[in-house]
């Protein structure tokens, strides 16, 4: 059992199905004090679905904590959550049957996670998956559970293993427009007002200087239209 000497255990819990049926895995993580990872396990299911994945998760969590301490648990399948929080009570008064008269999917796990919850206190928060500063509980138990689906191998603090890789499957933060600020490259620009860009001109013309250019001499675009470049940098400077 973990945590007997904490007053209240956070933690968050995945399953992961490369395929749906197909290799499939479960992870849990326990947080230190700054809400890092402390502990985790994760195993793997073989061929299994998504949802007994996201299950035995849960199941594999709430049996390795305390039932004497409170618990949060984050996880972001609704599907797991709402099967234990809002699900479970109708299920059991109707015979273990959906109110459709159907048998509960994966109904021995569920059997299992109620029997786990009894007489415990349990928060159950849900939190987006993949998501650019998301919870990084729930992050970790993601990347460790899909990890152990494609490897099909048992990893987890008390075997040593390193910390999961990061999921590709996570967006990357957008650059700021601080980052993406930089030095217009000469003839690159967009040929508006102040740009850089410059052109042959295919008619001869009149800058609004009131100096003429001819055809095939540079011209650059100003707010008055186009014209010598030295014109268009000196009204932009002005």
């Amino acid at each position: 059992m973990i945590g007997r000497m904490r007053e209240r255990v956070v933690a968050a819990c995945d399953g992961a199905c490369k395929g749906n049926p197909g290799p499939a895995a479960w992870a849990w993580v326990i947080s230190d004090e700054s809400e890092g990872p402390a502990r985790w396990e994760a195993g793997p299911l073989g061929r299994a679905t998504n949802n007994v994945a996201e299950l035995t998760a849960l199941e594999k969590l709430l049996a390795a904590v305390d039932p004497a301490l409170p618990l949060e648990i984050r996880m972001d399948s609704q599907y797991a959550m709402k099967a234990v929080t809002t699900w479970l009570p109708g299920w059991k008064r109707n015979g273990w049957r959906t109110a459709a008269g159907k048998p509960v999917a994966n109904q021995e796990l569920v059997v299992r996670i109620d029997a786990l919850l009894d007489g415990r206190t349990v928060d159950f928060r849900y939190v987006p998956a993949h998501q650019v500063d998301g919870d990084p509980l729930n992050d970790f138990a993601d990347r460790a559970a899909s990890q152990a689906a494609v490897a099909q191998e048992p990893a987890g603090s008390a075997l040593g293993s390193p910390a999961p890789p990061a999921s590709p499957d996570t967006p990357k933060p957008k650059k700021t427009g601080a980052a993406r600020t930089g030095r217009a490259k000469p003839g690159r620009g967009s040929g508006g007002p102040g740009s850089a860009r410059t052109i042959k001109a295919k008619f001869a013309g009149r800058c609004a200087c009131g100096r003429p250019y001819a055809a095939g001499e540079q011209i650059a675009k100003n707010d008055q239209g186009w014209g010598h470049p030295d014109c268009r940098t000196a009204a932009a400077a002005g």
